[in-house]
């Protein structure tokens, strides 16, 4: 298991803990359908994670808990694409 905040640095989906502390505590991210408001919260592999990233809604299921902050190619590879969402009216 792994800090929510820590994960979202380590798989590159934000750029600093600080900002993925900001997003969690703003209620942004939800862990299985339920919003996460503590940053502390712990993820496992199988949880599924939606996140509001620019312009879309990413959903992702963990395969794996990274280790380091490696090369993005190293970072996709924990976790599963669902089904991106734009939240562009137009499309």
């Amino acid at each position: 298991m792994i800090r929510i905040d820590r994960l979202l640095c380590l798989l590159r989906l934000t750029r600093t803990r600080s900002i993925a502390q900001r997003l969690v505590a703003e209620g942004h991210i939800r862990r299985n359908g339920e919003r996460v408001t503590n940053d502390a919260t712990r993820v496992d592999i199988g949880d599924i994670l939606t996140l509001p990233l620019a312009n879309q809604v990413h959903v992702i299921e963990l395969l794996s808990l990274p280790e380091r902050r490696g090369p993005a190619a190293e970072a996709r590879a924990h976790y599963r694409q669902l089904e991106p969402q734009s939240l562009d009216p137009a499309g």
